[in-house]
């Protein structure tokens, strides 16, 4: 499901360019796989400054289009299951149906962006940044409009069993799962808050109310 309305903005930073002054094409530069060297190298983390932007537009767009409770306060990075360093602002949305998943967003001084969806789930935008992952920020904040889209959109669900967690999100024609071994001794009381709330939704979370 798209996020109607939502218009992601207009990237005005400057491309990165290499040692001779030539744009670095991220996202398109190992097409036979990236040189052992590409590992552990991050030579231009600054592009992923958009993503900021586009985190900033989505809480606008969020908390306009939805029936929600919007708490901009540095403390919601709390609600991350795994802190990040530099957290530079953390918004928590949450909706006002009880059914619905909450949505923490967190911009990090790297620069990047991290979801916390729901009870449990924390989803880093990007994953990696090094370059032999190549990832371009466009190519990232499609990734994490993808995933707001999918928990306002109700296609997201959480779960636990004994071995661990486990999540799948759904929007549109793509969907996504994964999962996450039981937790240490520091999280183990928040596993057991979720396992009880989310016996409510045992289908998954329902979509974000609109306004």
């Amino acid at each position: 499901m798209p996020l109607t309305g939502y218009t992601r903005p207009a990237d005005r930073a400057p491309a990165p360019v290499d040692a001779a002054g030539r744009p670095v094409p991220y996202g398109e530069r190992w097409p036979d796989g990236p040189p052992a060297e590409a590992y552990g190298v991050d030579s231009h983390p600054g592009r992923f400054a958009p993503l900021h932007e586009v985190a900033d537009a989505l809480v606008r767009h969020l908390g306009a289009r939805y029936a929600v409770d919007v708490t901009d306060d540095p403390g919601c990075a709390d609600d991350l299951g795994f802190p990040v360093a530099e957290p530079v602002r953390a918004v928590r949305l949450v909706p006002r149906r009880s059914t619905s998943a909450t949505l923490t967003v967190v911009w990090t001084a790297y620069p990047g962006v991290v979801l916390h969806a729901g009870l449990l789930q924390d989803f880093p935008f990007p994953v990696c940044g090094c370059d032999a992952c190549d990832e371009s920020w466009s190519g990232v904040a499609d990734d994490l409009e993808w995933h707001v889209a999918a928990v306002v959109g109700g296609g997201y669900r959480e779960w636990v069993t004994r071995s661990g967690t486990g999540h799948a999100l759904r929007a549109g024609d793509r969907s996504a799962s994964g999962g996450g071994a039981a937790p240490d001794r520091a999280g183990r009381r928040r596993v057991r808050e979720a396992r009880r709330l989310l016996g409510a939704v045992p289908d998954g979370w329902a979509a974000w109310p609109l306004r």
